[in-house]
């Protein structure tokens, strides 16, 4: 049976210890998705949304990157890790801008958390950008779709 990794044996908070796991490379591939109206997909030319506030797409993967990169700060019990590589891409599939994250590190825990933070902020970046436009977006699904090194690894059966 699975139990809850952040909860000592009294039920309380605490921070995983991974000092014993092996230092290995991790990968992590998050996905996010930000539905967008017609009125946004009009300004969509060359590649890119073009906005008053400036290009939308290169500013998201800008802020994805940051965000991957301020993980620990954010979710409170993850560990800060040395990021080896962060990646952002966007693309336009039929209405929705389709945000993928690949995080990677040489070290004794995971990066899931930080390539969905990633991607996560990178569709509230969009969100944000676009905002002017309608408030009628919406964010999600966000989900992992594969993650490899460590213990085990996971690739996401649907879409």
């Amino acid at each position: 049976m699975s139990s809850f990794t952040h909860l000592d044996s009294q039920g309380n908070p605490s921070m995983v210890d991974v000092g014993a796991k092996n230092i290995t490379e991790r990968i992590a591939i998050a996905e996010s998705r930000v539905q967008l109206t017609d009125e946004i997909l009009s300004i969509f030319s060359e590649g890119e949304l073009k906005s008053k506030k400036g290009p939308v797409f290169q500013t998201a993967i800008i802020a994805g990157i940051q965000g991957a990169k301020q993980c620990s700060n954010l979710i409170p019990l993850c560990h800060p890790l040395p990021l080896t590589k962060v990646g952002i891409d966007i693309k336009i599939v039929g209405k929705d801008a389709v945000i993928q994250c690949v995080a990677k590190t040489k070290g004794q825990t995971g990066v899931e958390m930080e390539a969905l933070t990633g991607a996560s902020v990178a569709a509230l970046t969009i969100y944000d950008m676009c905002k002017a436009f309608t408030h009628e977006m919406v964010i999600g699904p966000t989900y992992l779709l594969e993650k490899h090194g460590g213990k085990s690894d996971y690739e996401r059966k649907t879409p």
